[in-house]
């Protein structure tokens, strides 16, 4: 029995100082490369603008994708080092998902800035 190509989950932090077309750009190439190194992509969610738990690079807030892809491991090394290399991209995590793990939940739009968060119940 042929085993089955692993499933991944890449979530990326892309500048929110580069331009729309950039971070379209290097989500198209992350695209290729997955689909050129013989990876198909299951599963794209566009998590949107979020504040960075702190400052990288400069930068208060992050554009946040999630990419869910089979490929053969292969394609991790050479994927990593295109992700490092880009100057658009803040952070990334190259996540293996395992067998019988539930998908990420569907993106809820953060918090308006200025709602206090919900008060700790007295107890």
């Amino acid at each position: 029995m042929p085993s089955q190509a692993p499933v991944y989950d890449l979530v990326v932090a892309l500048s929110t100082s580069a331009e729309e077309d950039q971070r379209a750009k290097i989500l198209g190439d992350i695209e290729s490369q997955i689909s050129g190194e013989g990876g198909q992509i299951a599963r794209r969610d566009d998590w949107g603008t979020r504040p960075l738990a702190y400052q990288i690079n400069h930068q208060r807030e992050g554009e946040y994708h999630l990419l869910q892809f089979t490929g053969p491991p292969t394609l991790l090394e050479a994927l990593s080092h295109s992700l490092r290399i880009a100057d658009e991209v803040l952070r990334f995590r190259i996540i293996k998902v395992l067998p019988g793990t539930p998908p990420p939940p569907e993106s809820a739009p953060p918090a308006p800035a200025g709602v206090p968060a919900p008060a700790a119940a007295d107890g």
